[in-house]
């Protein structure tokens, strides 16, 4: 895995409804690990949850509702799913423009290689919670609909990872996973052995470097102890929540991974109080408190992105070019000082 030396880059989601004006901040601010854009302003379509839909047995979408129906044809299309997981049949699994316009976008904007590019995609626990059946629960709690969605979301990322080698030499994909907020919770009432079982088998389809991205509080040790490479968190307001679990944090970077620091925040209200020097200090005070037990600031800055907290969707576009700003100086500060 390459040292990222804190190269700056996004989570996801933008404002945008253009995907070359979206591409081209990007390539603006972004220029060591830009990544695809998701448009969900654009359509609603290229909102998370149904941008990785196509294509599961009886899905059908109604709005912002994803539901599973099992009508005709739909035990057909079950068993070719399994046929295509057990052979690695990844063709019947892409995510077209009109669902993923900021992807197809970037591999027009570009017409050299990239050397890496991050993409992402929905996490199976987050997408399971979603995605529901014909009783309105999350098909994760069908046990049958909840296997196969692991599968069909691995075939998935397996197909985003092909497609995004066609501009790129080298990617970075993260799995996504905001209901992990919720773990514990009446809201996801799933054992970790499920949950674990679950992201290790989308993982499982990615085999270039693989992160894992949640943005609140969550069981840090079930993700830091899964087969990633990049752990990615919202440090600006829940670092507290991650140093609970400072021992695997510190397992996590020894073994060579990195850490995403979701330092910039993705509220304007935020942003207004904010600038390069504060959240640079926020930044280095983050290190500060992992720093130690065998560990620099350095290496943590080797080791390191620099990342919004979560995606930008609900920010103003002028907001978004304020974030892109903030990211790169951010990145270029702590190269001057540590590298």
């Amino acid at each position: 895995m390459p040292d990222f030396n804190c190269a700056a880059t996004l989570i996801g989601s933008l404002p945008h409804t253009d995907a070359a004006a979206a591409c081209a901040g990007i390539s603006k601010y972004l220029v060591d690990l830009p990544a695809w854009p998701q448009l969900p302003m654009r359509s609603n379509l290229e909102n998370m949850y149904i941008q990785y839909s196509q294509g599961f047995p009886g899905v059908a979408v109604d709005g912002q509702k994803i539901l599973v129906e099992r009508g005709p044809g739909f035990d057909r299309a079950m068993e070719q799913l399994y046929y295509d997981w057990a052979d690695g049949v990844t063709g019947g699994y892409a995510v077209d423009q009109e669902h993923a316009s900021g992807l197809y976008g970037m591999a027009d904007y570009y017409n050299t290689a990239l050397p890496l590019v991050k993409g992402q995609i929905c996490g199976p626990v987050s997408w399971g919670l979603c995605v529901t059946d014909g009783s309105g629960k999350g098909i994760i709690y069908d046990e049958t609909l909840a296997d196969a969605a692991g599968k069909f979301l691995k075939l998935k990322a397996a197909w985003l990872e092909s497609f995004m080698q066609s501009f790129s030499k080298k990617t970075v994909i993260f799995v996504d996973e905001p209901y992990l907020t919720s773990l514990g919770s009446a809201f996801v009432a799933l054992s970790n052995e499920q949950i674990s079982g679950q992201l290790s088998e989308v993982l499982g389809g990615i085999k270039g470097i693989k992160g894992i991205h949640c943005c609140g509080g969550t069981d840090w040790s079930l993700l830091l102890n899964l087969p990633i490479d990049v752990i990615s968190f919202d440090a600006y307001s829940y670092l507290d929540s991650v140093l609970c679990y400072l021992p695997d944090l510190i397992s996590h970077v020894r073994k060579g991974r990195a850490i995403a620091w979701g330092i910039v925040p993705n509220d304007e209200e935020s942003l207004k109080k904010e600038s390069p020097a504060s959240l640079f200090d926020r930044f280095e005070d983050a290190l500060s408190r992992v720093d130690g037990a065998g560990l620099s600031v350095r290496q943590l800055v080797r080791q390191g992105l620099i990342t919004p907290t979560c995606g930008l969707a609900s920010l103003s576009t002028d907001a978004v070019e304020y974030v892109f700003s903030l990211l790169a100086e951010l990145s270029s500060r702590a190269r001057r000082k540590y590298a």
